[in-house]
């Protein structure tokens, strides 16, 4: 369980174009910002014998959090409608204390993972995009990788309609992916799109950057 600030820091640390800083000339308050633009999205602090954590929230996901865990509450010192304070009393699982932080990175940097979720979100109904489409239209053709990987962390399924990216062949995801067997291929013809021995015809369902971006 992660319960130190030396943990909290370093995982920080570990988002691109990061760094610390203690701004307020008091050791107790140490913050991990984004160098592009220097907001701030950990804030580390000791009060009440624990180390606390501020992070930026989503005001969709706020409460869920707070209902969830008793130690996520209202932040501390912060506007309370868009940041929560984590305690790291160890009640926490590592994994959503490091998704909280990672959703406090992406609402404060321009990160791939939020232009590629941006990017999805274009993709009409009825229409599918390979991930080298997705990179492309995030920006950069080379992160298909990073396509698939934040796909396969979408925070918001309903939203983020992932189920439409396919491979550069037409093909559809392992089954591990989209809530399991199966599950890809029955969106995808909900949306009205064909799939025949788990592809996708690309030249009549794939769209054009040029025509549809």
């Amino acid at each position: 369980m992660m319960k130190t600030r030396e943990e909290a820091l370093k995982y920080g640390l570990s988002f691109t174009d990061t760094y610390q800083e203690a701004p307020f000339h008091d050791p107790n308050w140490q913050l991990i910002r984004y160098k592009p633009n220097r907001k701030a999205f950990l804030w580390t602090y000791e009060k009440d014998g624990y180390i606390c954590l501020n992070v930026k929230t989503d005001p969709a996901w706020r409460d869920l959090w707070r209902k969830t865990y008793a130690s996520v509450l209202p932040a501390y010192h912060q506007n309370k409608e868009h940041w929560n304070t984590i305690i790291l009393d160890g009640t926490i699982p590592d994994k959503e204390i490091k998704r909280m932080i990672a959703e406090s990175y992406d609402l404060i940097s321009d990160s791939p993972s939020k232009r590629i979720y941006e990017a999805v979100k274009k993709i009409p109904k009825g229409k599918v995009a390979t991930y080298g489409q997705v990179a492309a239209m995030a920006g950069n053709p080379k992160m298909s990788r990073a396509v698939g990987n934040a796909l396969h962390k979408n925070p918001d399924p309903s939203g983020i309609p992932c189920f439409r990216v396919v491979n550069a062949k037409g093909e559809l995801s392992g089954e591990f992916a989209f809530g399991g067997k199966g599950r890809q291929q029955a969106l995808l013809e909900a949306d009205g799109i064909e799939v025949i021995d788990g592809k996708v015809n690309l030249q009549k369902y794939g769209i054009t950057l040029s025509q549809e971006f």
